[in-house]
């Protein structure tokens, strides 16, 4: 089943680099109490993820943060070194968006929004779509009809949804 507007997110640990090494970060502490925008990725460095989809939410981040949201996360079915990395590489992290990867596909796979492209080489990825959470549960859901595009998931789109 498929995530909708009104559904609670599930317990999900996704996990990040810090000062120790790679260290997992429950999603439900990041939601509590607080107004997050959420949007993931088929995978990092891939085109329209790298040249569209992140750049969107950099060149958005003022404005949601205007807009009363507390932060913004990037999520992706890639291992924690590599959203790192990308972080950097696409001045994301400098941006102030934090990049979560979901290595296991735990969370992409509770809410319905794997998929697998085996000509593209990517199996058990996320669909690309973009989410307002308050307080753990959606309030806005836009997910894209194709993984290679960014038309109705990018920063704006959603900042146009809040």
């Amino acid at each position: 089943m498929t995530i909708s507007v009104g559904d609670r997110l599930p317990e999900a640990s996704l996990v990040r680099i810090g000062d120790n090494g790679p260290e997992a970060v429950a999603l439900s502490d990041k939601l509590a109490g607080r107004r997050v925008a959420i949007f993931a990725v088929p995978g990092a460095y891939t085109p329209t993820c790298h040249s569209a989809h992140v750049p969107s939410f950099i060149r958005t981040k003022d404005q949601f943060a205007a807009k009363g949201v507390d932060e913004i996360i990037c999520i992706s079915v890639n291992d924690p070194f590599v959203m790192q990395a990308w972080g950097t590489a696409t001045g994301a992290t400098d941006a102030g968006i934090t990049m979560l990867a979901d290595a296991e596909s735990t969370l992409t796979k509770a809410i319905g929004m794997d998929f697998d492209a085996p000509p593209a080489g990517l199996i058990g990825r996320s669909k690309r779509y973009a989410m307002m959470v308050e307080d753990g549960v959606v309030t806005v859901l836009l997910p894209e009809p194709s993984p290679g595009q960014c038309d109705v998931s990018g920063g704006e789109a959603l900042l146009a949804e809040i």
